[in-house]
């Protein structure tokens, strides 16, 4: 099946059981974090650059849980920056990146501009649109990963799944299609991941970059401007991630988070979950030491002392201390002042993270660590060798995911609003409209529709 015929032709209950599943836990696994990200540093810096910078009309699209409408770039860059300031979205481990960071919060911004010029959108219509971005984002990802030199974060590819969900979305021809996958990849930021693991900032996985891509090459297309060929998608080399469309699902390989921290930290969290299911008495004033043995990626994020949240979810000592001190790690662990908190930061001192050439081996088919701990009493305790909670070998539970979402959500939404979303996104194939769903998490927090503030301010053009 070419792409073209993918985009067009494709609904979503065409999809796997399995696959159908997985699109409606990856979108209210995002939501949650989105709503758990929606008060801290980065979220407000760039929701207040989206209000000021791209102001839009009132076909404009609404801010993810704040409603301010701008400009759909600006919802976009907003929200991918958001969703990619709480590290607890899913991920893949082809692509060795993510797509939901990206293409939910793009599409919502189009489907909301979209529908607000009297486009009536079917829960089934974006459920395929997202089904779309998610399954061509991970593809080009995995297409890039084959074929540079360089690791690239999500940002550099994930402007292609926005591409491909919002050409269903908007009905654009084969032409203008090509166009816009063209100008999406050659506009596509180049994001040298290892540099964000070895310096955090608010870069992070570049998801606002590769949102905002996305929406700005669909409307440079549909305005007529030409695109070279998309090299991830027509390259001959790149043929064998393609071939299989609509019959092979790499949705399916994604892998979820517990915890709002760098998947390389993930294992060693849940080795040392493990270890104190075990040992329910174990408390951080007992332990004299730790030691973590790892792969060489996860050794180089140490973060003993961060700074800042990014440098607290960039890390592993510190979020795996914090995990031993508070009995969980959640957006209060790993952001304000908690990352300052005595009791954490003397824990994390005592962490010594080394490389393993015997799991450094195994990465990235496999990501495994293992921790060792030495108590005050004399006694040492050591886990197996662990993979990641929530890898496709180990997945979590509907329970768990429902608990997530409301653990991440909570300190954001009211628990009504909460469970409105989880009901909404539950029914959203049988949905007649996203219109409820819409308004339940492109407003305030509370559910209201925030004033239009500088946003409205001017008037733009949003997709037509």
């Amino acid at each position: 099946m070419s792409l073209y015929s993918f985009v067009k032709d494709f609904h979503f209950e065409q999809a796997p059981l399995a696959t159908r599943r997985l699109v409606l836990i990856s979108l209210l696994d995002i939501l949650g974090v989105a709503a758990g990200a929606r008060n801290n540093q980065t979220s407000s810096i760039l929701r207040q650059y989206a209000i000021e910078h791209y102001p839009g009309a009132a076909n404009a699209s609404r801010i993810l849980f704040d409603g301010h409408r701008v400009h759909p770039l600006g919802a976009a860059w907003a929200g991918g920056f958001c969703v990619d300031s709480l590290d607890a979205h899913e991920g893949h481990f082809t692509s060795k990146g993510h797509a939901g960071a990206t293409v939910v919060p793009a599409l919502l911004a189009l489907a909301d501009a979209y529908r607000e010029q009297g486009h009536a959108i079917s829960g089934e219509e974006f459920l395929s649109a997202l089904c779309i971005a998610y399954e061509a984002g991970l593809r080009a990802g995995a297409a890039l990963m084959a074929t540079a030199p360089e690791y690239h974060a999500s940002g550099a590819f994930s402007g292609v799944g926005v591409v491909c969900g919002g050409a269903r979305l908007l009905g654009l021809d084969e032409q203008t299609f090509r166009h816009a996958l063209g100008i999406a990849e050659y506009f596509g930021p180049r994001c040298p991941m290892m540099r964000l693991v070895d310096h955090p900032s608010m870069l992070r996985d570049a998801h606002g970059a590769g949102a905002y891509a996305g929406i700005n090459a669909l409307l440079l297309a549909k305005a007529g401007v030409t695109g070279a060929p998309a090299e991830t998608v027509e390259r001959s080399d790149v043929a064998p991630h393609w071939h299989d469309l609509g019959e092979r699902w790499e949705i399916d390989a994604q892998y979820f988070k517990p915890w709002p921290v760098c998947r390389w930290a993930q294992p060693a969290l849940t080795a040392m979950e493990a270890l104190r299911k075990e040992n329910p008495d174990l408390r951080a004033e007992n332990i004299e030491g730790i030691r973590v043995e790892t792969f060489h990626e996860s050794m180089r994020l140490q973060g003993h002392a961060p700074a800042n949240a990014d440098e607290a979810q960039y890390a592993l000592a510190f979020p795996l201390a914090a995990l031993i001190c508070r009995g969980q790690v959640g957006p209060d662990e790993v952001t304000g002042e908690a990352i300052h908190a005595p009791d954490i930061r003397a824990l994390s001192a005592c962490i010594e993270i080394v490389e393993a050439d015997d799991l450094s081996d195994r990465f990235p088919e496999e990501i495994l660590s293992r921790v060792h701990l030495r108590l005050k009493d004399g006694r040492e305790l050591s886990s197996a060798t662990t993979a990641a909670k929530g890898d496709p070998a180990t997945r979590m539970s509907e329970e768990e995911f429902r608990e997530k979402f409301h653990r991440m959500a909570r300190g954001a939404l009211p628990e009504a609003q909460r469970k409105a979303i989880e009901r909404q996104v539950a029914e959203l194939p049988s949905s007649a409209s996203c219109a409820s769903l819409f308004d339940l998490i492109l407003s305030t927090t509370d559910g209201s529709k925030a004033g239009t503030g500088s946003a409205s301010a001017k008037t733009e053009t949003a997709p037509g």
